[in-house]
C-alpha cells in the first residue's frame, strides 16, 4: 500500500445554510404578539490549512470527498440556528491548490498555519423577525439557507527544500542523505528504491537547510519514463540543485559525465529550472576504480564552471567540504531572494453592468436574467408559499428588473429565465410597475390569488 501520496483530485461540499423560522409570538392574552422568527444557522467552511506534521496527501487519496456542516434552522422566540461546523482540512507545506476541470491555480500554500478557504458555506436564511417592515409587520414567510459551495479542486505537492539530490538510480543519494542528516531512507542495491523524496536537514555552522532526496530519474523521465515525472515537481521549489555522479557503476555506456548530461537534458525538458545553481558529487570514490574515475573527470566537469567534491557516502569522504559547500551556496540564494511578504487573495467580481444584473433576449418571447443579486434571491425564494414569491417579484422591482425587461422588449406573458437557460426558474412574467398591490393574508398575495 502507498504511504506517500502528492497529487490528488479533492471533492469538496460546503455546508447548506439553515432555513430562516416563520413564527408569531404567542402568549396568553397576547394572540398576536408579532414575528419572532429567528435566522437561520450559517453553513460550515471547508478550509485548506498548511500543518508542519503533514507530508502526504495520503489521506485524501483514500477518501477523496469531505463536507463541512450544515447551517440548523432558525426557531421561535427570537432564536438563530447554530452555525454548520467548519471542516478543517491539513496539507503539507508546499501544496498547490488548482481547480480540477480547468487547470487553473487557485493558490500556493507555503507556510506553516496559511489558510484558504476552498468552499465557502451558504448564507442562513433571514426569519421573519428580519424580514418585518412598517408595510409588511407580520411576513408569513421566512427566506430558504443557501446552499454552500460545490467544486472539484486538485492538490499537487511540491517539496519545500533547499537542495536537491538528483542522479541515476543507485547513484547514492539515499546513502548520502543519510550521511548528512538524521534522515533514514530505505537503502539496497537495485534501482528504484527510493520510492518517494525523502528529507533531511543539514546544519552547517550558523546555516540550516534541508536537503530533498529526489528518486532516480532516468532517460525520459520528463516524458513520464521511470518515477521521473512524478517527481520532478519536488526540485522547482530547491534554490541548489547537487547531481550525485556512480562513479563505480558497472553499466555498460555510463560514465559521471554522460549521466550529467542526460541529468541535465531532463531538466531542461522539464524547465523552470535553468537558472539554479549547480555543484557535482562524485560519489563511491571509495572503491578503487572509482577513485581513478572520479579523477579523470574531475577536471572536465570543472571546464564546465561547475564546483565538483570526490566523496564517498559509505565512508563519509569528503563530506564535510560538500556540506560547507552547500549551506554557502544555500545562503547565498536566501541572501540574493527579495523579501516575501504575505500572499494576498485577490478577489475579482464577475462585470455584470451599473445594475448588478443584466437582462438577454433570447427569443421573441423569452428573456434570460442573470446576475447574483436575482440568482441568490432565487435560491432564498419558499416557491410554495405565495407571500415569498410576492416579496421576490417586489425585490426585484426595485433591483430595476422589471424596468429592463420593458426596455429590452418584452411584455405580459413572455417567458423569463433567471440564471442558467438549463437550470433556471422559469416564470410568466405579469409586469406591476406603478400598480399598487394591497397586502393579503399571511402566506397569501393577491397578485397570484
Amino acid at each position: 500500500m502507498a504511504d506517500f501520496v502528492d497529487h490528488v483530485i479533492l471533492h469538496i461540499k460546503a455546508g447548506d445554510g439553515g432555513n430562516g423560522c416563520a413564527s408569531i409570538h404567542r402568549e396568553k392574552f397576547k394572540p398576536l404578539g408579532g414575528p419572532d422568527g429567528g435566522n437561520g444557522g450559517r453553513g460550515g467552511d471547508v478550509i485548506l490549512e498548511v500543518d508542519q506534521n503533514t507530508s502526504t496527501l495520503l489521506e485524501y487519496h483514500h477518501r477523496p470527498h469531505r463536507k463541512a456542516g450544515n447551517g440548523k434552522q432558525g426557531a421561535g422566540s427570537h432564536r438563530d440556528g447554530a452555525n454548520g461546523e467548519d471542516i478543517v482540512l491539513t496539507v503539507p507545506n508546499g501544496t498547490v491548490v488548482k481547480d480540477a476541470r480547468t487547470g487553473e491555480v487557485l493558490v500556493d500554500l507555503v507556510g506553516s498555519g496559511t489558510r484558504y478557504v476552498a468552499a465557502q458555506g451558504g448564507f442562513g436564511g433571514l426569519g421573519n423577525t428580519a424580514l418585518a417592515n412598517s408595510k409588511r409587520k407580520a411576513p408569513g414567510f421566512a427566506l430558504l439557507g443557501e446552499p454552500g459551495d460545490e467544486a472539484e479542486i486538485a492538490l499537487e505537492l511540491k517539496t519545500v527544500a533547499d537542495v536537491a539530490l538528483v542522479g541515476f538510480p543507485n547513484a547514492g543519494k539515499s546513502s548520502l542523505i543519510a550521511a548528512l542528516s538524521a534522515a533514514r531512507p530505505k537503502i539496497a542495491d537495485y534501482p528504484f528504491t527510493t520510492l518517494i523524496p525523502n528529507l533531511g536537514v543539514v546544519t552547517t555552522g550558523e546555516t540550516v537547510f534541508t536537503v530533498a532526496d529526489v528518486p532516480g530519474l532516468i532517460p525520459g523521465a520528463s516524458e513520464g519514463r521511470g518515477l521521473g515525472h512524478e517527481f520532478l515537481r519536488h526540485v522547482e521549489r530547491c534554490s541548489t540543485i547537487v547531481h550525485v555522479l556512480d562513479c563505480a557503476t558497472m553499466e555498460p555506456g555510463r560514465d559521471p559525465v554522460t549521466d550529467f548530461d542526460v541529468i541535465e537534458a531532463e531538466l531542461a525538458a522539464y524547465g523552470s529550472l535553468q537558472d539554479r545553481p549547480r555543484m557535482v558529487a562524485l560519489n563511491k570514490v571509495d572503491v578503487p576504480d572509482g577513485r581513478d574515475l572520479a579523477d579523470i573527470v574531475t577536471p572536465i566537469l570543472e571546464e564546465r564552471g561547475l564546483r565538483v567534491f570526490e566523496i564517498s557516502a559509505a565512508s563519509h569522504e569528503g563530506l564535510r567540504p560538500l556540506t560547507y559547500a552547500m549551506g554557502e551556496m544555500v545562503a547565498q540564494a536566501r541572501a540574493s531572494k527579495p523579501v516575501e511578504e504575505p500572499t494576498r487573495l485577490v478577489i475579482r467580481p464577475k462585470q455584470l453592468g451599473e445594475t448588478g444584473f443584466a437582462v438577454r433576449r433570447v427569443d421573441d418571447n423569452t428573456f434570460q436574467v442573470t446576475g447574483e443579486k436575482p440568482e441568490r434571491w432565487i435560491r432564498q425564494t419558499d416557491f410554495t408559499n405565495d407571500e415569498a414569491v410576492g416579496y421576490l417579484a417586489d425585490r426585484l422591482e426595485r433591483l430595476g428588473v422589471e424596468e429592463a425587461l420593458i426596455k429590452a422588449g418584452a411584455q405580459a406573458g413572455a417567458e423569463i429565465v433567471i440564471g442558467s437557460m438549463q437550470g433556471g426558474h422559469v416564470f410568466d412574467w405579469q409586469p406591476s410597475q406603478g400598480v399598487h398591490v394591497p397586502l393579503g393574508r399571511r402566506g397569501t398575495d393577491l397578485r397570484l390569488g
